[in-house]
């Protein structure tokens, strides 16, 4: 039996969008992660106040790119700067559509000259994979799905994340000493008793900290070693539920529509895309809705993304970036700070609404109209509220401005997108993003 493609779905469905709209879908939290440990609220206060250990082995699809033109295959399909991308270093990778609409971010490590690591949503691993067959580039691809879509098996690698105020004594603790100072993004070997792996200088709402990365056989051990060293620290472990929510705080916007449904050129690429997939199955929601998929779209400097944008060389979709940039108009990325008492009236029923997070678009208007849509949104609790990571017109971008949201979900087809469904409104305030000061101050200068 053939496995149907993306494009056979989409040709099933009608449309992109009567394939993915909907309504209510439950917002995506990591697999093979306990929903919490502590409590959503403690864990997200340890890495704020204390010291976190969050667990990203198994919900992040890994592929590894290896073989001479890797680099060249990379640097073709992808906005970043491979002049400066040194061994052992690690960049958000930019991949963009011909009109210069992202593909979706990924993280790409360099391991060697000619290998290296490109780690989370698949659609980036997708994009490279497929151009590099068709273009004929000397590479090859090993790949190891998230423990969802792994079907049996342990994962190849572990990745735990040690984040907070107290991460780097914690840090100390287990290495019996600091380990070699090193660059934001950057990664360094490290040794404990004998088992070797790495440390990625990183960190979530701006926090201090490492990710540690290395072979799947050393997992219990070095997990088993930050517990054991992290309980006089009171180290904590964070489940699903609070791991979703950083984000919403440090400013990055995950998993944003691929540009990939309606182009006649991507036909091709829609095909060779199996429908089970990411593109074929992450759902859209929420009250702002449209038929056209390409109003889903989203430009790198949307998402913040210019300044690793490098114009220094050839790449797929450069010219229309550079139209972009030139001509300005793009909507800002900024933080939607909730109205504590409108987030109990709509969301909590008069109540405590307890853990909220939604990927959903939500509308976002003045009495103008539509100004902006929701990206993330979720509960913080040092915050006392709910936030949102959103991309509005610039004109309405200035920190302060009041705005409403619009909370609900959209039938979908056959009802007009500018219908009046009397859903209700959340007051909410323009801030910054980042919205976590540190994460907008130092966390983004050393980046």
């Amino acid at each position: 039996m053939t496995t149907p493609s993306l494009q056979d779905g989409i040709d099933k469905a009608g449309s992109p969008i009567q394939l993915l709209w909907q309504p209510g879908a439950e917002p995506w939290t990591p697999e093979v992660v306990g929903r919490e440990y502590a409590g959503w609220r403690v864990e997200q206060r340890a890495w704020h106040e204390g010291v976190a250990l969050l667990n990203l082995s198994h919900h992040m699809y890994d592929m590894w790119i290896e073989g001479p033109d890797a680099t060249q295959v990379l640097a073709d399909y992808g906005a970043n700067n491979f002049e400066k991308f040194a061994v052992g270093q690690a960049k958000q990778y930019v991949p963009v559509n011909r009109h210069g609409q992202i593909v979706t971010d990924g993280i790409l490590a360099r391991e060697s000259e000619n290998s290296y690591l490109l780690s989370g949503v698949p659609a980036s691993q997708h994009w490279v994979q497929y151009h590099a067959e068709k273009g004929g580039y000397d590479v090859s691809f090993s790949t190891d799905p998230s423990s969802a879509f792994r079907h049996g098996g342990d994962p190849r690698i572990f990745r735990y994340q040690i984040q907070g105020p107290l991460a780097l004594k914690l840090i100390e603790k287990v290495f019996g000493g600091p380990i070699p100072e090193t660059k934001f993004f950057h990664s360094t070997p490290v040794t404990l008793n004998g088992r070797v792996f790495k440390a990625l200088r990183h960190g979530m709402a701006g926090q201090a900290g490492y990710e540690f990365i290395g072979p799947w056989e050393h997992a219990a051990y070095v997990h088993d070693a930050f517990l054991k060293a992290g309980e006089p620290l009171g180290l904590v472990q964070v489940g699903a539920l609070a791991y979703t929510t950083p984000s919403v705080e440090s400013g990055w916007i995950p998993s944003p529509v691929p540009g990939i449904y309606t182009d006649p050129e991507l036909a091709e690429y829609r095909s060779w895309l199996p429908l089970f997939g990411i593109e074929g199955k992450r759902p859209l929601c929420g009250s702002f809705f449209s038929n056209d998929i390409a109003d889903f779209y989203v430009s790198p400097f949307e998402l913040g993304y210019g300044k690793m944008i490098h114009f220094g060389h050839d790449f797929h979709g450069r010219d229309a970036l550079l139209k972009a940039k030139e001509e300005g108009g793009l909507r800002k990325k900024v933080t939607l700070v909730f109205d504590p008492d409108d987030v109990r009236r709509v969301i909590g029923g008069g109540e405590d609404p307890g853990f909220v997070l939604s990927y959903a678009r939500h509308r976002v208007e003045t009495s103008s109209g539509l100004v902006g849509v929701t990206m993330q949104t979720a509960a913080i609790d040092p915050v006392g509220t709910v936030l949102s990571q959103t991309l509005i017109d610039a004109a309405h971008a200035e920190p302060g401005t009041e705005v409403t949201v619009v909370w609900g979900d959209h039938p979908g087809a056959g009802t007009d997108p500018e219908a009046d469904l009397g859903f209700p409104r959340i007051r909410a305030t323009v801030e910054v993003s980042p919205f976590d000061r540190h994460a907008r101050t130092e966390y983004r200068r050393d980046a």
